[in-house]
């Protein structure tokens, strides 16, 4: 090829360049305030985690829930059996039976004082020690009654009920198990689903409740966003303990872990749109338009992808400067 040919072809290629960069759009790049990250890991957790207790103590004679079953606030869990409690229903119920035959021979030896109390055959002293018994036999009989109505009660309280709407998380006894009252016989997350996140405390002023968090899913790798709405002021192991509300949130798995990016502070950065950056052989390439109407491309070194009022832009680490104007297509 010939040095007329070469240099035909350079004043080509350069009134291209040069029509390229008067057609196309400019952007003057500044730096722009960016938010700082920190990636850790949030857990799903369920707002409320609340016990559905056994009332009373005995065999547990049915369980009908697993882990991962959804409840309803009501729902019969499961039932208790104590076979004590019928055993002393019937002591009483025999009890009751002496006291009604005791109340009715009282009444009689009652009637038939008064009957001799009128012909003045019985003094009014022996008169009264007659109602007397009569009066702590029915009292025995009340008495009885509300013992016996106790015992029927603990006999209802044999069902488990579930204290609140949710899912079942943890089911600690099985079938025939013998419990004691008050133990735990299944615990059920309530109240809904929300990520836990412990972020170092060296960040712990940069955290603002309200801000936006960015969590990534494990399944796709895909972004979606959330709130930190809760901030608690004891530290854990050096560490902070905040809430996010995301929507939607998968709660497939209790304490699924998923990367969580929180902003912890800002900083100044150079940000180009994404459309202005090429790849080709492993390098990053920006056209720049220059002062005589020609552009020219520069290689640069792009770092983090950000989107800035609803544009994808990525920011550019060297290779350009403030005050460049950048080609866009």
């Amino acid at each position: 090829m010939s040095i007329s040919s070469i240099w035909r072809g350079a004043t080509a290629l350069g009134l291209l360049l040069a029509a390229t960069a008067a057609s196309a759009d400019t952007l003057k790049i500044e730096p722009v305030t960016v938010p700082e990250w920190k990636a850790v890991y949030g857990e799903v957790e369920a707002r409320n985690t609340v016990p559905a207790r056994a009332r009373i103590g005995g065999t547990l004679e049915s369980l009908t829930v697993t882990e991962g079953d959804t409840v309803h606030e009501g729902d019969v869990i499961a039932t208790v059996e104590d076979d004590k409690l019928n055993y002393q229903i019937s002591a009483y119920e025999a009890q009751l039976k002496g006291l009604e035959a005791s109340l009715k021979n009282a009444q009689s030896e009652l009637d038939r004082g008064e009957q001799l109390n009128r012909k003045g055959a019985l003094s009014n002293q022996q008169l009264e020690t007659l109602k007397t018994q009569v009066d702590v036999v029915t009292n025995n009989i009340a008495s009885t009654k509300a013992s016996m109505a106790v015992v029927r009660q603990q006999l209802q309280e044999g069902d488990v009920i579930a204290p609140a709407s949710g899912r079942v998380l943890t089911v600690p006894v099985v079938a025939g198990s013998v419990i004691q009252p008050g133990e735990t016989v299944a615990t059920i997350g309530s109240g809904g689903f929300y990520l836990r996140l412990a972020v170092p405390e060296r960040h712990a002023d940069m955290l603002r409740q309200g801000a936006t968090i960015e969590i990534s899913r494990p399944t796709d790798a895909a972004t979606t966003t959330g709130r930190l709405v809760k901030l608690y002021p004891q530290l854990e192991n050096n560490r902070v303990i905040a809430d996010v509300e995301v929507d939607g949130l998968k709660t497939g798995y209790v304490n699924q872990r998923f990367l969580v990016r929180v902003p912890i502070g800002e900083r100044q950065a150079l940000m180009v749109p994404e459309t202005a950056v090429s790849t080709r052989h492993g390098l990053d390439f920006v056209s720049i338009a220059l002062g005589n109407g020609e552009m020219r491309e520069k290689t640069v070194i792009t770092g983090k992808r950000e989107t800035l009022d609803g544009k994808p832009m990525v920011e550019v680490l060297t290779g350009l400067n403030p005050g460049d104007e950048v080609i866009t297509p």
